[in-house]
């Protein structure tokens, strides 16, 4: 592989190991990133340049010259200026500068059933965006993760600092609605895979392990060696108690439509799996690093 590929958010989680992996074949990678002050693992091997949804002439330069752009910006909730709302337009602006720039293909990263129709906006706002990518003139290839799972995660890295550092671990409800993680480095596969076909197409990136949340606490829970009791709660209670955590720890833990939207079997898939790794195996492998210290939503994207 050669040319130039755009990465929106290389410093992230995603983003740097799409970034790794390009490399690693040979690709020159520019990214378009909103924290040009976050610390660059990468050196002189990549080009930076702002994510400027601002100034849609100076993102346009930026993505001139590149091949393929690989999507991975998104927000998680809405806090301060950021919001799902928001995020649709950004996307939609950053589709229109590719066209004109020339860009022949994205690979976008979405979520596992978006729907137009949702009643959760980040899902909805994903379908959205789907919709826009569908409707322009680029060549495309949409991947909908589930969990994403490695090291330097922010959700299963902070289910197990809890569990290590908290008596009582709340699951909300009864537990029993389930998940698909993928790991990360799979999931990069599949991205740069799909940058090198030529056919618009629409594919879940799941992983060969589906858990009851529960059960995924628990397996968590037995690997990190926790005595920490797992408890079931009103979903409420787990709002409640995670935003007074939160005020401790300076972070917003799980919002109320977050939960809604776990306890909806949204995160995982009706296909057959797409990433081979177990996250089960990848656990025993980790254990002993994962949620040793704890990871910040807010001062990692928001901040």
């Amino acid at each position: 592989m050669q040319g130039l590929s755009a990465v929106t958010g290389a410093f992230g989680f995603t983003g740097a190991a799409i970034t790794r992996q390009l490399l690693s074949s040979g690709q020159h990678v520019r990214t378009l990133t909103g924290h040009l002050d976050r610390a660059n693992p990468f050196g002189n091997q990549i080009e930076i340049a702002r994510l400027a949804f601002d100034n849609p002439e100076e993102l346009t330069r930026s993505l001139e010259g590149c091949e393929t752009l690989f999507n991975t910006y998104w927000v998680r909730f809405t806090y301060g200026s950021a919001s799902f709302d928001q995020a649709v337009a950004n996307t939609k602006t950053l589709i229109r500068v590719a066209e004109r720039a020339g860009v022949r293909r994205i690979v976008h990263l979405s979520i596992t059933n978006p729907s137009l129709d949702s009643p959760f906006p980040y899902f909805r706002g994903k379908a959205q965006v789907e919709q826009v990518i569908r409707e322009s003139r680029l060549s495309y290839a949409i991947l909908r993760p589930a969990v994403i799972f490695g090291m330097g995660d922010i959700l299963i890295n902070n289910i197990a600092w809890l569990l290590r550092n908290l008596p009582i671990f709340g699951v909300p409800g009864d537990g029993a609605y389930r998940l698909q993680p993928v790991y990360v480095e799979d999931l990069a596969r599949l991205a740069i895979c799909a940058s090198q076909g030529q056919t618009n197409s629409v594919r879940d990136a799941v992983g060969p392990e589906v858990f009851c949340y529960t059960d995924l606490v628990r397996l968590i829970a037995e690997s990190i060696g926790t005595r920490a009791r797992i408890l079931h709660v009103a979903p409420w209670t787990t709002h409640v108690l995670s935003r007074a955590l939160g005020v401790f720890l300076r972070d917003l833990l799980l919002t109320r439509e977050e939960i809604d939207g776990l306890m909806a079997n949204l995160l995982m898939s009706s296909g057959a799996p797409t990433g081979p790794t177990r996250f089960s195996d990848w656990l025993q492998d980790n254990s002993r690093q994962l949620g040793q210290t704890y990871a910040s939503e807010l001062a990692r994207h928001y901040r």
